[in-house]
């Protein structure tokens, strides 16, 4: 929701995350906005902040050729517009018909070539049916921690049914220690949105675990200020924590393999990893390692 014009933001100290490198940072994959009047935070988490995007065009052209590839959990089109405007043919699933319409404006707006490439579809991910087959299938943004864990077994054997021999499924996911989610269920973090356009802005982030539901709750309070004008929003995003173990029987209980796995050291507690999957015992050109 929105704050009344003028209304202060909740007051917090820059923590230790200020120096979280950038595609480390929170995200609102899982949040569409509310409005016109709410894109503009989006935009402004999303696109500063999407580091991986060269990382999963990396994978698209070691796996798919020209795709097909599906970006499910699309979101603002952070990743689907960029790899149509690279020829890969794209179709971005979401949930937010809003959502989706920005991105056929977008794609629009560049041009026919990347309209041409790019198809939108309307659908949950925890009711998913696929129609067709994909060299590459994405659940980034950790995607994956905003799908429900009974919907999350269902989900990864659709995505493996519609993979194509030698396709691969991409997911990244936030991995916490539980000794230090029990030591501090409660998180607080600021930084700057980094813009070149003599806007500044600010975002405090709030986050809260309940392991007895193994979900966290992350409330973001942002602030743009311009020359004339001041903006400021509250959004709240509701995800579930990731079990690494669970995950991986899920997948293999899916029929996928863990082909490659990268990881990311957040700080002492946390961590970014990134999978490759492949279907069966099927083996591509993607290294163990990326």
């Amino acid at each position: 929701m929105h704050t009344p014009s003028g209304a202060a933001l909740a007051p917090v100290l820059p923590s230790r995350y200020d120096d979280a490198p950038a595609d480390a940072l929170p995200g609102l994959e899982s949040v569409a906005p509310w409005g016109e009047d709410a894109v503009w935070l989006c935009d402004a988490l999303l696109g500063p902040h999407s580091a991986d995007i060269v990382r999963y065009l990396g994978l698209a052209r070691a796996t798919s050729g020209r795709g097909p590839v599906l970006d499910l959990g699309a979101g603002a089109g952070r990743l689907a517009v960029p790899f149509a405007r690279h020829g890969f043919a794209v179709e971005a699933v979401d949930r937010d018909p809003a959502a989706l319409a920005r991105i056929d404006a977008w794609a629009r707006r560049i041009g026919p070539q990347v309209a041409g490439l790019l198809v939108t579809t309307r659908a949950d991910l925890t009711e998913l049916r696929l129609h067709r087959s994909y060299r590459l299938t994405l659940l980034a943004g950790a995607m994956v921690s905003a799908v429900p864990p009974r919907a999350r077994p269902a989900l990864l054997r659709e995505i493996a049914t519609h993979l194509d021999t030698g396709g691969a499924l991409a997911l990244d996911y936030t991995s916490h220690l539980r000794p230090g989610l029990v030591a501090e269920p409660r998180r607080t973090w600021a930084f700057q949105v980094p813009r070149f356009d003599g806007i500044d802005e600010w975002v405090v982030a709030r986050q809260v675990f309940d392991l007895a539901t193994m979900s966290e709750r992350i409330t973001y309070y942002a602030a743009r200020a311009g020359k004339l004008s001041t903006e400021r929003a509250v959004l709240t995003t509701d995800k579930w924590i990731v079990d690494p173990e669970r995950l991986a029987a899920e997948l293999r209980s899916a029929g996928l393999h863990i082909e490659g796995r990268r990881r990311h050291r957040i700080d002492e507690r946390t961590e970014s990893v990134l999978l490759i999957c492949r279907a069966g015992e099927t083996r591509g050109t993607m290294p163990a390692k990326v």
